[in-house]
């Protein structure tokens, strides 16, 4: 039977593309009109010299809707929620933080301008430190709230309280959910009344989890009315709706949404309850007409609902569940793989597999999962970026849109369970326009379902690689061994 296609909404139906081969669609950061030229040279300082597709395409968009400064367009113009799909690794942190850098640059005083949620602390440790780059030196204030610190702590990083009340100390604020919305109901003067960007990032994962119920509180509080001496009336918002005499009649701050995501949901019901206003859609997956040789034109890979890095090369093991080990002892000592990131699919089998490794010896081996504290996952994620460990063991939760530097390749020692498992995977190799390889060990019982869902996705270009069981033999021995060895430390 014919599937029955959801109707799609103008602004999902007829997206802007954006170029998906980042190395051959490369704009000099000249060429993208309108950007300060304080962030020009804070950009050409850290050796960035053109911006990727996606970035040449966002950062005008976000500057244009922001044309105003933080208040509404003239006749109450509000600008256009935006959304950003793209692959991994294609450059979506900065499409953001240069544009509101930019903006937030004359500000005359500090209040709450810009949110960033991400679901991860890694991940908002990763932002906040590319926002603190590009505000160095200007004066904005970027907090951290993952709740690393104490509670307490990161009230005294959000607000002062003066004699003439609450004062902020913060223009961005990166946080995690939890956090954010602990501060938003417990710490007085905590206020997102002035917000003007909120950033949502991995944003599917923002809406499935529990995480909906942050957005809904990060909305309310950003409406909510001051109840202080009136003095903020001037700059009262009302919720969006028609305008009216009264509603135009006084400057307001707009509350504009910035949505980016590996992988944006497709489904209308779901974006409905984030409430968008007249979003504008950029997206990288989308199929390209080849044109025959005859003239005609066929839509290639209609179904492509996502799409990975250029780079990368896939590869399935068919295996069974004795020789998985025994896999990946041959990929790290017989064919000398360097740099690899490989998945469980839990923390239990995490922490099993790399007791394993180092019970077997030869290979530098390290875990990474929410079982460390987090100070030892960076010392790790540094120790891996500088080559010093080989391997590195993870859970999904450790590693969704985390950069890391240099991964060669991707194991995933358990098939994913859905596809968006598989490209967050896969997409931690071959970032940015370079090469890697992604190899999935596959159990013989899992193959056709593996294969089925890679295939529903689009995804076509993965080829199977048999490795015989005679050139697991030679390890075999010692595997034994290992394994007794980690028995009696076990007990």
């Amino acid at each position: 039977s014919p599937q029955v296609q959801p109707f799609l909404p103008q602004w999902l139906a007829q997206p802007n593309l954006v170029q998906k081969r980042i190395k051959d669609n490369l704009v000099p950061i000249g060429d993208v009109p309108g950007i300060h030229p304080r962030l020009v040279k804070k950009l050409q300082m850290n050796g960035i010299e053109s911006f990727f597709p996606v970035q040449a395409e966002v950062i005008p968009a976000i500057l244009q809707s922001a044309s105003n400064g933080y208040l509404m367009g003239q006749g109450g113009y509000r600008p256009k929620d935006i959304c950003v799909s793209a692959p991994t690794g294609s450059g979506k942190t900065l499409s953001f933080v240069i544009p509101i850098v930019q903006v937030l640059l004359d500000r005359v005083v500090c209040q709450v301008r810009a949110l960033v949620v991400l679901p991860t602390k890694e991940l908002a440790q990763q932002v906040s430190k590319v926002f603190n780059i590009y505000t160095d030196g200007t004066g904005l204030k970027v907090v951290l709230i993952t709740g690393q610190k104490s509670f307490a702590k990161e009230q005294e990083m959000l607000v002062q309280k003066k004699v003439t009340g609450y004062c902020s100390l913060a223009d961005i604020i990166v946080a995690t959910p939890g956090r954010l919305t602990d501060h938003i109901s417990q710490t007085p003067g905590f206020s997102l009344t002035q917000l003007r960007f909120l950033i949502v990032d991995e944003a599917d994962r923002m809406i499935d989890d529990m995480h909906q119920n942050c957005l809904n509180q990060i909305v309310k509080a950003a409406f909510q009315v001051e109840n202080d001496s009136g003095s903020n009336m001037l700059f009262q918002r009302t919720k969006p709706g028609p305008i009216t005499a009264a509603s135009s009649c006084y400057p307001q701050i707009p509350l504009q949404k910035l949505l980016f995501s590996a992988t944006l949901t497709q489904d209308p019901e779901k974006l409905q309850q984030l409430d968008l206003f007249q979003p504008r859609l950029f997206t990288s997956v989308y199929s390209e007409k080849k044109t025959l040789g005859d003239g005609t034109e066929t839509e290639q890979d209609t179904n492509k609902k996502y799409t990975l890095p250029e780079g990368l090369s896939q590869y399935y093991v068919p295996c069974d569940l004795n020789s998985k080990p025994l896999l990946l002892l041959h990929f790290m000592l017989t064919m000398k793989f360097t740099r690899v990131l490989c998945f469980t699919n839990s923390r239990e089998a995490s922490h099993r597999l790399f007791l394993l490794v180092q019970a077997f010896g030869g290979v530098t081996v390290a875990e990474f999962s929410s079982r460390l504290p987090p100070n030892e996952r960076q010392r790790t994620m540094k120790e891996f970026e500088q080559g010093k460990i080989q391997l590195l063991i993870s859970t999904d939760a450790t590693a969704r849109g985390i950069d890391v530097k240099g991964v060669n390749y991707v194991i995933n020692y358990d098939a994913p369970q859905f596809i968006r498992t598989y490209i967050h995977r896969v997409g931690r190799t071959a970032r940015a326009g370079k090469v890697g390889v992604a190899f999935s060990l596959v159990l013989r019982i899992q193959e056709r379902r593996f294969l089925r869902m890679l295939k529903d996705a689009g995804i076509q270009d993965i080829k199977k690689q048999p490795v015989k069981g005679n050139s697991l033999k030679p390890l075999v021995q010692q595997y034994e061994e290992a394994l007794c060895k980690l028995e009696k430390t076990v007990k």
